[in-house]
């Protein structure tokens, strides 16, 4: 207990963030599916981590050095607040995703664009976090070889979708929901009837994205800044336009009650 408590006191802005993820998600899913969501991530993003620190996959070859060992909580060699992150910044892309949608698309569809967000989160942060003995992250990892991106390998972005997607679609298929679409008509069976609130998961990824940008500021990194901002500009603004573009998403098909049933949650919202 002692070990958790210092973990919280050690790195507070990762269970901020974390309880504005149980907050959003409670509005959004209800408290039980927002729990599943935790709990469906969390496993995957720390099994990744684990086998990334020893065979290179799916992240690249990277090592913790363990200097925190003892003043926070590890699992095997990975921090647990590192795993532990995964579980928001999923959240936070999966609620872009839905918003950015407009309207009901297929989980594959879904999935595959929440992990293209959260990775681009990545893009962000994993440079900064090779940088964080400049910083109060701390020197907690580094790259067995380097990387071409800032010091990070692309190997680790593409390691970053295939986990985000893995995580989102292994939820969205658990949901049991047949059509999965934006918060204007996202029909969220067992959440007591309420259409999902996708406005603070969306608050969340950019609180995030914000946060990481500040510090990268911060310590002058001046080019990851304008990279980072670039990158997320031109994207957002692409998802600004999304959903007038008949190249957008496609509507899942599916069949029995939940289609049904879906289709007519999605009438009462138009």
């Amino acid at each position: 207990m002692d070990l958790i408590v210092a973990t919280v006191l050690l790195r507070p802005y990762v269970f901020a963030f974390l309880a504005a993820f149980l907050v959003a998600g409670a509005a959004d899913l209800g408290w039980r599916r927002t729990l599943v969501f935790g709990a469906t991530v969390w496993p995957l993003a720390w099994l990744s981590e684990f086998a990334s620190t020893r065979v290179g996959l799916p992240f690249g070859l990277y090592h913790y050095t363990e200097a925190t060992r003892g003043r926070e909580l590890f699992i095997a060699d990975v921090p647990f607040m590192d795993s532990l992150s995964f579980t928001f910044l999923a959240y936070a892309a999966f609620c872009l995703a839905r918003a950015a949608a407009g309207r009901p698309v297929s989980r594959t569809a879904l999935a595959t664009t929440a992990g293209f967000l959260m990775m681009l989160l990545d893009v962000v942060i994993d440079p900064l976090a090779v940088r964080g003995d400049r910083w109060f992250l701390g020197h907690i990892f580094y790259y067995a070889d380097g990387g071409s991106y800032f010091g990070v390998p692309l190997s680790n972005f593409a390691g970053w979708w295939l986990v985000g997607t893995a995580s989102v679609g292994w939820y969205v298929y658990w949901s049991g929901d047949g059509e999965l679409g934006s918060g204007r008509g996202w029909p969220v069976r067992g959440a007591r009837g309420r259409r999902g609130a996708v406005g603070p998961g969306v608050a969340l990824y950019y609180a995030v994205l914000g946060f990481n940008l500040a510090i990268t500021a911060w310590i002058g990194e001046w080019l990851l800044l304008v990279a980072g901002l670039t990158i997320h500009a031109a994207v957002g603004a692409a998802l600004l336009t999304w959903p007038r573009s008949s190249a957008g998403f496609t509507r899942a098909r599916s069949g029995g009650r939940h289609r049904k049933g879906g289709e007519a949650a999605l009438r009462g919202y138009r």
